[in-house]
């Protein structure tokens, strides 16, 4: 849904900002958040910046607020939780609804729907303590990928090139997560593709200078290259922003969000996950993207708030029925 040109930042009203949260991405939330709180700032929103618990959420409607911003990663504020406590007290607020939100947070489920609706998405297994090490590498090979089935910005996750090194891997993931997956490795150049107002922006090739994009690459080291524009051709890029925007909307996403794919020697995609929160500094990958677009980072923080004035929350978990 394309959102109507919004002038006047009157007509938000009070806006909550949510941010930090609970979840083992807090640090990443509390960036995002005061980054989205002073764009909104500077474009004359009546904002609050809340470094939100689960007691503060269920109270936002009686603080007088009139919708939010949600810039919570992880469990408990990208997985659908505060989108149903909103959703109990009558606020709109940012990004998919409760349903896509927790699909999108459950790897291995939303992997399930794309694979039934033919969107290509890497084989896995799920692991636990009891899983034969032998048995997950003959059906998935090696290197493979351990990751926790419930987390985000690549926490838990390892790059495993021994059978010996499985147990272990399965081990760092299960510290986050009850569910552990090992995932098939696709030996190609990593993209994301980020999702705004029904279509999906510029494409981004995401360069680790040690080939593997893990939470060291993501957060700290300073050699990651981000291509954007990217490197592929101008139809085949079309091509691909095509099949992200249809990942998207098939698990019911609306509003924003991202999409993470690679492609493997032969060029063929396969989708990884898809971020219903992506995070929001002006160094993030979404803001990256809609600067390739024309959109500096204000004109994206409002637009994504403008969606909260033409989408109802039960129009946000309707998109998949």
């Amino acid at each position: 849904m394309s959102n109507p040109r919004i002038t006047d930042a009157s007509a938000f009203g009070r806006v909550a900002v949510l941010m930090g949260g609970w979840s083992a991405e807090r640090a990443v939330s509390l960036d995002s958040g005061a980054a989205v709180g002073a764009a909104l700032q500077r474009r004359g929103v009546d904002v609050t910046m809340i470094d939100v618990d689960q007691h503060r959420v269920l109270g936002l409607a009686d603080e007088g607020f009139d919708r939010v911003w949600l810039a919570l990663h992880g469990r408990g504020g990208e997985d659908g939780v505060v989108q149903g406590a909103l959703e109990l007290q009558g606020l709109p607020y940012t990004g998919s609804g409760v349903l896509a939100c927790a699909l999108s947070m459950d790897k291995v489920r939303t992997k399930a729907l794309w694979a039934a609706q033919g969107i290509p998405t890497p084989a896995h297994r799920l692991l636990d303590a009891n899983t034969e090490s032998k048995a997950v590498v003959e059906a998935l090979g090696l290197p493979l990928i351990v990751k926790p089935v419930h987390e985000g910005s690549t926490i838990g996750i390892s790059k495993v090139e021994r059978i010996e090194d499985l147990d272990a891997a399965r081990a760092e993931a299960a510290k986050y997560d009850r569910e552990v997956m090992a995932e098939q490795f696709v030996n190609g150049p990593e993209y994301t593709a980020a999702i705004l107002d029904g279509r999906a922006l510029p494409l981004i090739h995401i360069e680790p200078s040690s080939g593997f994009y893990d939470y060291e690459a993501k957060y700290v080291a300073n050699d990651t290259l981000y291509h954007c524009p990217c490197d592929l051709e101008q139809g085949r890029e079309a091509e691909l922003q095509r099949l992200a925007l249809r990942a998207f909307e098939i698990t019911g996403a609306t509003g924003w969000g991202r999409v993470d794919l690679m492609l493997d020697d032969a060029g063929q995609p396969w989708f990884l996950e898809l971020n219903a929160i992506p995070g929001m500094t002006s160094h993030s990958l979404v803001p990256m993207a809609a600067r390739a677009a024309g959109m500096d980072f204000d004109e994206l923080v409002w637009r994504i708030l403008g969606a909260t004035l033409t989408t109802t929350n039960q129009e946000k978990d309707n998109e998949l029925a």
